[in-house]
């Protein structure tokens, strides 16, 4: 199975690979879009290309209505009989996967605490309902994420957790790197890749003055991928960035006009 496209901005391939050698839990800091899943994703492929892509990386997309359940596993009438169903978590601590929880804070306190025993000397799962400690297996490593500028203080990763793993802070690529990743992923040349790397630099400085996030990689890939398809820049700028963006018609004719600019 061929290995993501990831391209590195700092050192944190190294960094990721040392925890990993260790069994460090790891914390990846940093706004939507910016290439932490694909990171991991690359990571997984790295550590373990002989494994397909469920046995090497497991990934949960947290929310609040996530329970323990819904990680560790739970019961279920099958017929006449009651089955045990493992949870993600349960399966990468037994197969040795890395377990990627993405925007954690998202999830239910209990639920975070659960992970707890994961992330230190012990590396164990308590499994509560089935009376039952699993421990991790020896390739298993935990990971999780989260948006540090988008979070409310309700809504913070806590000191208790927080200080369990090594973090790795991601931000949006410098316009040239971001052209690299642009041009590859959205399938153009590289004329075009740098001008809408342009247009994310300038977005983002909008940040604090109406916007509450800066355009993603992501979106910038979106408008590349459309003007391959034969959409006009402006138009797939509109849809893919603009508009995604925001519902603010004010802000949405600011966007609007630098997309103008950029692209005549």
């Amino acid at each position: 199975m061929a290995t993501p496209y990831y391209l590195p901005i700092g050192d944190e391939v190294e960094i990721f690979a040392a925890a990993y050698a260790q069994r460090l839990p790891i914390l990846l800091k940093g706004p939507t879009g910016c290439g932490k899943t694909r990171f991991v994703e690359y990571m997984a492929a790295t550590l373990h290309p002989e494994r397909p892509r469920g046995e090497r990386l497991v990934t949960v997309a947290c929310h609040e209505d996530l329970t323990g359940s819904d990680l560790v596993g739970r019961y279920l009438i099958e017929g006449d009989a009651t089955v045990w169903i493992d949870g993600p978590l349960t399966q990468a601590v037994q197969r040795g996967a890395i377990c990627y929880l993405d925007e954690i804070v998202e999830a239910r306190k209990d639920t975070i605490v659960l992970i707890h025993p994961l992330t230190d000397h012990r590396r164990i799962l308590p499994i509560d309902k089935r009376a039952e400690i699993l421990e991790a297996h020896p390739d298993f490593l935990l990971v999780i994420s989260y948006n540090p500028g988008y979070q409310s203080v309700l809504k913070d990763l806590k000191q208790s957790t927080r200080q369990r793993f090594v973090s790795l802070e991601f931000d949006y690529p410098p316009r040239d790197k971001e052209a690299q990743i642009v041009a590859h992923e959205g399938e153009t040349d590289m004329d075009t890749a740098l001008e809408l790397a342009t247009l994310g630099e300038k977005v983002r400085n909008l940040r604090g003055g109406g916007l509450s996030e800066g355009v993603s990689t992501r979106l910038l890939v979106y408008a590349a991928k459309l003007m391959a398809k034969g959409i006009p820049a402006r138009r797939a700028c509109t849809a893919a960035v603009s508009s995604s963006l925001t519902d603010d018609a004010e802000m949405r004719r600011a966007l609007d006009e630098m997309v103008a600019a950029i692209f005549p």
